[in-house]
């Protein structure tokens, strides 16, 4: 697997964990609708819910990274596709709220650099051809 594609999937993924940080510490988990309404329904829940998640969030791409991406195995391309799906959207995403809501959202300033590094990657797979061992 090409050395780029390694090297901009980490970023993305620690890219993310700061993106995670960033929401947290502008509480997402209470200005989010869907976690406001989860909140009404689960109260107290979505505080550790969010923390939870986005720690198995940042687990899940550094596994994703050590065990598949950077030794080049099969699977590597699927899993950094994956995540470039999730990213772009995260990338889309903030933004499109921030414009409804004429305001700051927290996620912003780092999905910024998600979509850039998703839409790097994409850039990548797409023009790197499958390898013949994948």
């Amino acid at each position: 697997m090409d050395r780029r594609i390694k090297i901009a999937f980490l970023a993305l993924v620690l890219t993310q964990i700061a993106h995670s940080v960033e929401e947290y510490g502008f509480r997402f988990y209470a200005v989010f609708p869907p976690a406001r309404l989860l909140n009404e329904l689960l109260p107290g829940f979505t505080r550790p819910g969010f923390m939870i998640f986005n720690t198995l969030l940042a687990c899940f791409g550094l596994w994703c990274f050590f065990v598949s991406v950077r030794p080049g195995t099969k699977s590597a391309r699927k899993w950094i596709w994956l995540w470039v799906v999730i990213e772009l959207f995260n990338g889309f995403g903030h933004p499109a709220w921030a414009i409804a809501a004429r305001a700051y959202v927290p996620g912003l300033a780092t999905s910024v650099l998600l979509l850039v590094l998703a839409a790097y990657l994409l850039h990548l797979l797409r023009a790197k051809p499958k390898e013949s061992h994948e």
